[in-house]
């Protein structure tokens, strides 16, 4: 492979993506890749993922159900590390009554 052309194409390539991170679509490799993964990478990585075969260009509809799954798992991890946050403290009944006994004010 000429390098000159390789990274003319991939200048050229990145050139045309006009978001930071856009979405990618995996195609079936030779060395076992899977086809039809999706990824948001940075916009340098989809230029030389693109020139070397591996992926494309995700389209628009694709990018943005990728990106609305993306949202929905964040908001359900987010759920769950609230959820993780919550503390509870069981006392028994005779504890709560000295803590009850011991904030009375005395005159």
């Amino acid at each position: 492979m000429d390098l000159k052309v390789y990274y003319q194409k991939l200048r050229q390539i990145e050139a045309s993506l006009g978001e930071v991170y856009v979405v990618v679509v995996s195609q079936e490799t030779p060395d076992g890749g899977r086809a039809g993964l999706r990824t948001e990478v940075p916009r340098a990585t989809a230029a030389r993922m693109i020139v070397e075969g591996g992926a494309r260009l995700a389209t628009a509809e694709e990018a943005g159900e990728y990106r609305e799954k993306v949202a929905e798992a964040k908001q359900a991890a987010d759920q769950a590390a609230a959820a993780n946050r919550v503390q509870l403290t069981v006392i028994s009944d005779a504890d709560l009554r000295a803590l009850k006994g011991s904030t009375r004010v005395k005159g």
